[in-house]
């Protein structure tokens, strides 16, 4: 395959992932209200970009660890607002 297609959708794949945790931060800032968020599933999520980010760095492909830390980072912030925004 042409590196330069195989770039492309690289390039695509790692802007649909992490553009689409943007909605959610959105939302829950607007709303001051994350209670439909899973914590469960953000955790597994954060876990799962952590070590993706660490895979990519070990291959030593760093368009897979940024890609990933970025999404690390804004599903942080999804776990972070629900913590800040939890009842009680």
């Amino acid at each position: 395959m042409e590196d330069h297609l195989i770039n492309v959708v690289g390039t695509a794949a790692a802007l649909c992932s992490m553009t689409s945790f943007t909605p959610q931060i959105l939302k829950i800032w607007r709303e001051k209200d994350a209670s439909s968020v899973s914590m469960r599933m953000f955790m597994l999520t954060v876990t799962g970009f952590v070590l993706w980010t660490t895979y990519g760095v070990l291959l030593g492909s760093w368009p897979v660890a940024v890609a990933n830390a970025v999404c690390l980072v804004l599903s942080a912030v999804i776990l972070a607002l629900k913590w800040k925004f939890r009842e009680g």
